[in-house]
């Protein structure tokens, strides 16, 4: 199901990048040609620089809080942090970051509690509303990402970081930010 999403999702965007206007530099791969626009160009080069923060801990940004991810309902490893890049907060996924694939609708939230984990039912470990934020649907299950935070986002009042799967309420895992 995954695959056939992903197969999906590549031609999709091959087609559109093909076809998109402003068209600026050739890609050559053996019998053919693809053309990239300078938008997709430009995303790509801020994606690098979102890679780069992420992998150096020397780069520009300034770490504000990180923490570890411990398991909820299913095993969920790596470290999460909150930089600081330029005036942006971003939360960043290191390259060992890894959920479950095992769950629908998941995403990213900031959790006003310290102890996401510890403060909730299990198996599932349910979230009350109004306890956290979501971010953004998670991008990968795996590997270094990182998502912006909206500016009205008082990060005095979250104290941790969780990957919650929304259609069932189970919080997958959880990283307490210090």
């Amino acid at each position: 199901m995954q695959l056939k999403r992903f197969l999906l999702l590549s031609l999709s965007i091959s087609l559109m990048v093909a076809c998109a206007p402003g068209q600026s530099e050739a890609v050559k791969d053996n019998s053919t040609t693809m053309t990239v626009s300078e938008d997709v160009a430009a995303e790509a080069s801020a994606a690098s620089d979102s890679e780069e923060s992420i992998n150096n801990p020397e780069s520009k940004a300034d770490v504000i809080r990180s923490g570890n991810f411990v398991s909820g309902e299913h095993d969920t490893a790596g470290v999460a942090r909150i930089i600081n890049s330029g005036g942006q907060f971003v939360l960043e996924l290191d390259e060992t970051f890894q959920t479950s694939s095992m769950g629908p609708d998941l995403v990213v939230v900031l959790h006003r509690s310290e102890d996401v984990i510890g403060s909730t039912e299990p198996p599932a470990f349910p979230l009350q509303e109004g306890e956290y934020v979501v971010l953004a649907e998670l991008e990968s299950f795996s590997g270094a990402q990182s998502y912006a935070i909206s500016a009205d986002v008082n990060l005095d009042d979250y104290q941790s970081v969780a990957i919650w799967c929304r259609r069932f309420n189970a919080t997958f895992g959880a990283a307490p930010l210090q």
